[in-house]
């Protein structure tokens, strides 16, 4: 299904554990089931048929959400891009308030690639935050930070400017994981021990 562009692999599934995929008629729910050549694969009774694998880079601007859909009504990253017939979706996310590449597809086996943790792609921010960044202020990155009773792994940073008159910094920040806000997590963190 991932390769169909139906769902990401952890959405495929669900899909198949809530009973909604079938194999030539038959409800699967076995998440190791093989399909052959000529099977007919239907998701809520929708045959579905392997796409052409695209891949969008696009520069997502703030006040937009990184989803296919927003039960909200707000812009999402799809909406941005010109009419494209295959079902994509974002590699990752990056919050609503913040800009920055993305990327998106319908290739569910490549989007875990990039975001799954056990394969350490670097994901890069540059995060403007409060207070003057120096080395003691951000050594506790490098071994990892306790965030909402969790350890992150540890960060890669670079102090890209410091504004003693704002009292800011900005910061490049290089991490693994991929966290729910971790970033601005991090960035909170920092401000909070400077």
């Amino acid at each position: 299904m991932a390769h169909a562009g139906v769902a990401s692999r952890r959405k495929a599934e669900e899909l198949i554990k809530q009973g909604l995929v079938t194999i030539n008629g038959e409800t699967v729910r076995e998440l190791a089931t093989i399909v052959k050549s000529g099977d007919k694969v239907e998701v809520e009774g929708q045959p579905i048929y392997n796409e052409e694998k695209v891949y969008y880079l696009l520069n997502k601007p703030r006040g937009v959400i990184s989803s296919v859909s927003d039960d909200k009504g707000r812009r999402t990253v799809v909406d941005l891009l010109p009419q494209v017939k295959e079902r994509i979706y974002p590699v990752g996310r990056l919050d609503w308030d913040t800009s920055g590449i993305l990327l998106l597809t319908n290739d569910g086996d490549f989007s875990d690639e990039m975001v799954h943790p056990r394969n350490e792609i670097d994901k890069v921010y540059i995060a403007r935050v409060k207070g003057i960044a120096n080395k003691e202020v951000l050594r506790p990155l490098t071994r990892g930070l306790v965030i909402a009773g969790k350890k992150t792994k540890p960060a890669v940073y670079e102090i890209i400017k410091v504004d003693p008159v704002k009292n800011r910094s900005v910061v490049q920040l290089t991490i693994h994981e991929g966290r729910n806000h971790q970033v601005k997590k991090i960035s909170f963190e920092m401000t909070s021990q400077g």
